[in-house]
Order: C-alpha cells, then structure tokens, then sequence
C-alpha cells in the first residue's frame, strides 16, 4: 500500500504551495490557531446526525410494545441489532475507505443510513423495522472511521488535539441527546415520527456535504478478501451478540461467545496471513506501534467503564419501586453531563496542542475512578441533583482522556494505516462496550439476588447491586490510569521525525 497522496488545492497547487494555505498559515501564526477545514466539519455534522440515532431509539420501547405487540426482550433488539451491525460491518471500511474517494464513501453512508431511515418511518412490521435498523447501521458504521480517517489526513499535527476535540463533541453530544429527543418527539407523537424527523435532517446534511466535499487522498484499487468479510462479520457479531446476553438466561451464551472468539481469531489468523502479500481487510500491523497499541488498549478499558457505567443510571432512575422517573426525566438528567463532556472536547484539544497528553489524561483517570467510587455509594434517597453532578464530573473526565488518546494513539501511525487504525479502534469500541455493559450487569444482578435471598427488601437489594457494579465500574477505571502512565505526552507522525517525548 502506499501513502494517500496530499490533496491538491486551487490551480493544482499543493496545500503548502496555495494561497489559502498562506492566508492559514499567516492566521495560525499570528493568531495562534487554524481553522478546521470545511471537508471535517461537514464529516463531523453528518456523523452527529447518525451517532445520534444510535441512542434515539431507547425511550420508545414501550410504545413498541404495545404497537407491535411484543415483548421487551424482542423490543431491546432494536438497539442490540444496531450495535451487531456495527461490529460486523466495522471491520470491513478500513479496505473500504482506501478503494473508494471521500465523496463516495460519505455518498454511500449517508445514502445508505437514508434509505434505512426512510424504511424504519414506513415500517409495517417489526421485522421490517429491525432489517431499517441494520441498513441504518450500516451507513453509521462507515462515517465514524471516514472521519477519523480524514481528519488525520488534512489536519496539521500541531493542530489535531484541537479539530479532534470538535470530533468528540459530535460523539459525546448525540448519544446524551438521543434519549432526550426521542422523549420529547413520543409526547408530540407515534415512534414513527422520529424518524420522520431526522430523515429531513440526514438528506439535507448528506446533499449539503456531498455538493461542498473535496476529495481527500487517491484511491488505491486493491481486490477483497471475500473471507475475511465473512469472518469478520460472523465473528465480531456472534462475539457481540454473546457478551451482550450475558446475564438474560440464554442457555446458548457460552455458545455464543466461544464460537465468536474462534471466528475473531480465525479472523486474526487470516489477516496476519494476507500480510504477507500486502492485501489484509484489517491491517494488524496497526499494533506494532507502541503508543498507538497502549492508547488502543486504553481506549477498550476506558468504554467499558463508560459504557457499562451508563446503561446502570437509567436502571436505578428509571426502577418503579427506587425512584420511578420517566424516560424523558431520565434522559433530560443524563443530558447535562453529555453536553459538558462535548463541549468540553474542543477546549481539551486545544490544551492537548499546547501542553501534550500525560497532564490531561492521568488526571481525568484518577478523576474517573473517583467519581466512580462516589456513584457506589448510590442509596435509595440520594439527591438527583448529586447524581447529576457527580455524572456531569465523571463525563468531564472522561473528555480530558478520550480527546488526547484518539488524537495520540492515530497520530502514531503512518498516513497509509490511518483508515485500518481508525477501523480497529471502532471494532474494539463496540466490544468493548459489549463486554463491559454484560461484566457490570451480572455483577449487579448476583449481588442484588444474593442480597434479596439474605432477606434484604428488594429495593435495597437492588441499590446493593448497582452499589458493586460501580465499584467494578472503578475497577476498569484503574486500568485506564495504568495504562496513562504508559502514554507519552506527545508522539510525532512517523510521516516526518519519529521522535516520541
């Protein structure tokens, strides 16, 4: 493979060599910051359009039920389904993004998540309304590492931490929002119109970005490896798929898992082979560079404690004999906090720009953790508005580790492993949160039915069993602040001088 060739500005000059890059040149000089070019911003709009669906759906479970006449396990698969398609499909968009240009694959993405969103509206069964959500996914799969991909490609190392910090206010914001929108969209109507409300949204931010992009790099031709699409899509599946049904009952979870983990390796194995003649789906070598290996790493630690701390709140509030609030007060309590942490992800790149990783990343650790612990002293009568804050705290932490960690860890590689490094790290986002929401769960739910089988009140046996799965919570948080140690503060693109500090 080789590096993706610099796109040419105006009259065929190179970036360097036009006159905006004078005039941005001169602005960055004189003012001390760049501006984002445009092809990320409208990449980072269109990527807030499609991760906020992926929560959009949680709140309108019951209507579902009652339209569909189904149960809550079957209703759940609305959001499980999405989550599978995106570890199966995830995998794939690292070939993806090196054969096709930048229009095409945001043309294909945005495209595709329409055309899913348009079937969902319509949708006269539930089994029509599961295959919208798999082509939903399908389209948000791709834009997560075209965005990465691009954004690492066209930004100045000096000035990533501060554009990947706008890139974590479109991954941070939508998922708090989506519960807190759908609510409001239920008071106003039927399921159906959330979807009538962001297809208007999707159309017109994927032909606004489709008319003003400019392509980024050369395509490269390459062919597939029809088999490694198909281990990676049974496999990462099959793998999510088990984690996640850890806890349910499903006498085939072990099944599950064991014939996930034997694809995924098989996967691996294959990979490793198809190196050899340079053709692999996933490029593995991705995990010879040290810092990119830790932040990866880092990275898994860290959505396990996030996203298997997030799915217990809405638990505790939402539980009718605990403290029985709705979904939208739910969803409007949980909103501070993901607002904060993406509005605070640009100003945390910036810092990151000027001071490096190791003064941001080890406190927001130790600040993880502790906020972790705070929320294990959860009770029966414990303040929402502490809970609020405590949550608004845990999301500002984790804003000062994710921002410099996307930013140091893909600033390791060399341009050509860009598109397979960003790949990688969506893949083992969507394990990781599976395996991190199942581990919490089932510390949860065993300690509560022991509690209960001890004669503790069902309540406070409940609140017991959030109690230790915080505090496991905490426990993956203690990874991330080893892990930070390890991080060295600034990393130089092995494009230019690989010096490490």
């Amino acid at each position: 493979m080789t590096a993706p060739a610099t796109p040419a500005g105006p009259g065929g000059l190179s970036p360097e060599e036009s006159p905006e890059a004078d005039v941005a040149e001169f602005e960055h000089e004189f003012t001390g910051a760049r501006k984002t070019p445009l092809v990320v911003k409208l990449l980072v709009a269109a990527t807030f359009v499609v991760i906020l669906n992926e929560t959009i759906m949680i709140n309108a479970v019951p209507t579902l039920m009652e339209d569909f006449r189904i149960d809550e396990r079957a209703a759940q698969w609305l959001s499980t389904i999405f989550m599978l398609t995106m570890a199966a499909v995830i995998p794939v968009t690292g070939w993806f993004l090196q054969r096709v240009s930048t229009r095409s694959a945001y043309a294909t993405a945005m495209t595709t998540f329409a055309a899913g969103t348009l079937l969902a509206a319509v949708a006269p069964a539930f089994e029509v309304l599961l295959v919208a959500r798999v082509i939903q996914a399908a389209g948000t799969a791709v834009m997560m590492p075209l965005l990465m991909t691009t954004l690492m490609t066209v930004v100045a190392e000096s000035d990533r931490g501060r554009v990947m910090g706008q890139v974590t206010l479109a991954m941070s914001c939508a998922p708090a929002l989506g519960p807190a929108v759908s609510g409001v969209l239920l008071q106003l109507g039927s399921w159906r119109l959330i979807f009538a409300v962001v297809l208007p949204i999707a159309v017109a931010v994927g032909l606004f970005g489709f008319r003003q992009l400019e392509n980024v790099g050369e395509p490269q031709a390459s062919s597939v490896s029809w088999t490694s699409v198909v281990l990676a899509a049974l496999g990462f599946g099959t793998l999510v798929y088990g984690l996640s049904e850890i806890g349910s009952g499903n006498d085939g979870t072990a099944a599950y898992i064991t014939v996930g983990a034997v694809l995924v390796a098989a996967f691996v194995g294959y990979q490793l082979f198809l190196q050899r003649s340079d053709s692999p789906l996933l490029d593995l070598r991705t995990l010879l560079h040290r810092t990119y290996a830790t932040s990866l790493l880092l990275m898994a630690a860290g959505f396990m404690a996030f996203l298997g701390s997030m799915i217990l709140l809405p638990l505790y509030l939402q539980d009718p004999q605990v403290r029985d609030l709705s979904p939208l007060q739910t969803g409007l309590m949980v909103m501070p906090g993901g607002l904060v942490m993406g509005l605070m992800g640009p100003q945390v790149g910036k810092l990151y720009d000027r001071f490096g990783s190791r003064p941001l990343v080890i406190p927001g650790a130790i600040g993880m953790v502790g906020a972790l612990v705070t929320l294990a002293q959860i009770s029966l009568t414990t303040p929402l508005w502490l809970i609020v804050a405590v949550h608004i705290g845990l999301m500002a932490c984790l804003a000062a580790i994710f921002t410099p960690v996307f930013t140091l860890g893909l600033g390791d590689l060399p341009p050509q492993l860009y598109s397979h490094g960003s790949s990688l790290l969506g893949t083992l986002q969507q394990v990781a949160g599976a395996v991190g929401t199942a581990v919490l769960i089932v510390v949860m739910s065993n300690r509560s039915e022991d509690l209960a089988a001890g004669g503790t009140p069902v309540p406070e046996a409940f609140v017991g069993g959030l109690q230790w799965a915080f505090y496991g919570g905490a426990i993956m948080g203690v990874v991330v602040v080893v892990l930070a140690l390890f991080l060295p503060s600034r990393v130089e693109s092995p494009a230019g001088a690989p010096a490490v500090h």
